[in-house]
């Protein structure tokens, strides 16, 4: 499901018949053709085990279905859009950053304590960030939302990155991330996140970074 960037704050997506995809609710904004919009109660392609485990963790963005032939502008809220190709890999991002996707893209969620242990529950805590992250997985394409613009920053065994946690937009790839900090436990009671906490992430991929501390 190509996309087309209009400008950094819209996508155009080509919807053709017998292919589907999936949009956040209200993130239509103008479209050509015969095209339907479906509520999707289910979240995607996830099935219910994988709603139930957004739903528990506050992870549930309602979504719609797409589908018919014609053109589809997208946006919402004035964000910034990234479009990430994906070739058979796997992309971890949270569930309310997702503006649209390939329906071909086989949905589901992960929880992010099982990488880093305790200490990426940790990260879910106090970042913000949800403990269950959505999984993309497939050939597609898919429409992220950031705030001020986002860069692409490949990670390699040799050279891991470190991200601010709230700067953090998704990654793909086999890439481990775990929170650390320059700090220790007790300086960091009464702390915010901001660089005291840091992202670590090591293997091989690349990680999606906004220009902002912002959450959406």
């Amino acid at each position: 499901m190509p996309f087309r960037e209009i400008n950094s704050k819209m996508v155009e997506a080509t919807v053709l018949p017998g292919q589907k995809m999936f949009s956040q609710r209200g993130a239509m904004l103008a479209y050509k053709g015969e095209v339907s919009f479906t509520p999707n109660i289910q979240g995607g392609q996830g099935g219910l085990a994988s709603m139930i485990g957004r739903r528990v963790a506050n992870e549930a963005t309602p979504l719609m279905t797409v589908e018919g032939s014609g053109t589809v502008m997208f946006g919402h809220g004035g964000h910034h859009i990234q479009v990430i190709e994906l070739a058979g890999d796997t992309l971890y991002v949270e569930a309310d950053r997702l503006l649209a996707f390939d329906g071909a893209l086989q949905q589901g969620t992960m929880f992010m304590g099982s990488q880093g242990g305790v200490m990426g529950m940790v990260r879910g805590q106090v970042t913000g960030q949800g403990l269950f992250t959505t999984t993309l997985k497939g050939h597609g394409a898919v429409a992220v939302m950031a705030h001020g613009g986002v860069v692409e920053l490949p990670i390699t065994p040799q050279r891991p990155i470190h991200v601010d946690p709230q700067a953090y937009v998704a990654h793909h790839g086999d890439v481990r991330n775990k929170l650390s900090t320059a700090l220790g436990w007790r300086d960091m009671v009464g702390r915010g996140s901001g660089e005291a906490f840091q992202l670590e992430l090591s293997g091989n991929g690349a990680v999606y970074v906004q220009a902002s501390e912002e959450k959406l």
